[in-house]
């Protein structure tokens, strides 16, 4: 396995920049944001687009294989996270057309993996929520099958503040959730961005859903959590971790890295663990964010073999 880093935590930093620091950190894989360069999208950790895949012609695709593999680093996956099962009709169209973008860039770029959503329309009850997935994603598996490219969903069910209240904007957050999605879509196309820490706080197994769904694990994102309980004593489980979720640093909260490991290693799974930084101790300047991702370093890398 090898340890990597989401770029979207360096908004500010250019490709080159970040991808010097991790060289020289002991990272040895990015996970490339690749939002609309226009950043029309702006929630926390959303919108960075260190990829402009608009314009990625024949020099720009060299220009980043240079400053990739010129350090030694390899593009463990693109990066798009939206909804594109948005009930805004114009916004999730947009959302979609920008996502088969990322897969072929993803295919121009020699990289076989981008990491999204499936997303979810809010506002409908489950049964409904998933039809509408059968409806609008087989199209999206083709085009990333036509490619040549995997698509990895990260099972976060993105419940966290008001505006995506009911529900959330992510729909495969379950292991019952995935099994349904992956009878509907057959083939290897589909896969899961594996990330523990959305696993916590619904009281999931994690060492059992990565023995389930091994084969179907493409990426790894490292991301802990912390239950905050005096939120959990205020608020209850009926609020879906609202108030008592907290996003932290690897090392730092509830996953238990050593046993997730280890049953990485027992599934066969050898790609990368990519380190998603969005814990708000580690925030506010440049200093603090890279202090969070080398102490998220410090708790991996003895794990990882």
């Amino acid at each position: 396995m090898k340890l990597g880093l989401l770029t979207a935590a360096f908004p500010d930093l250019s490709l080159e920049q970040v991808a010097g620091w991790a060289a020289e950190n002991g990272f040895e894989a990015l996970e490339i944001a690749c939002w609309p360069a226009a950043g029309a999208e702006r929630r926390r950790y959303a919108g960075v687009s260190h990829i402009d895949v608009e314009s990625l012609d024949v020099s720009a695709i060299k220009r980043v294989r240079e400053v990739v593999e010129g350090r030694g680093l390899t593009i463990s996956s693109l990066a798009y996270y939206p909804n594109p099962l948005d009930p805004d009709p114009a916004v999730r169209a947009h959302s979609q057309e920008h996502l088969r973008k990322v897969i072929d860039a993803a295919a121009r770029l020699g990289v076989n993996l981008v990491g999204t959503f499936i997303g979810r329309d809010q506002s409908l009850p489950m049964e409904p929520a998933f039809a509408q997935v059968l409806e609008q994603w087989p199209p999206l598996v083709k085009f990333a099958a036509d490619h040549g490219v995997r698509i990895a969903i990260e099972n976060c069910p993105m419940i966290f503040s008001a505006d995506e209240w009911p529900g959330g904007r992510n729909l495969a957050y379950s292991p019952a959730l995935w099994r349904r999605l992956f009878e509907a879509m057959p083939g290897d196309t589909l896969g899961l961005n594996l990330d523990p820490s959305h696993l916590v706080w619904q009281l999931i197994d994690i060492p059992r859903a990565v023995r389930e769904f091994g084969r179907r694990i493409y990426h790894v994102h490292a991301k802990d959590l912390e239950i905050d309980r005096d939120g959990l004593y205020s608020n209850g489980v009926m609020s879906l971790g609202m108030g008592w979720q907290v996003p932290r640093m690897p090392g730092l909260g509830e996953v238990h890295w050593n046993r997730f490991i280890a049953a990485l290693i027992a599934a066969g799974y050898d790609g990368v663990v990519s380190v998603e930084h969005e814990d708000r101790s580690f925030e506010g300047d440049l200093d603090l964010v890279k202090r969070g991702f080398l102490l998220a370093r410090n708790t991996l890398r003895p794990l990882l073999v």
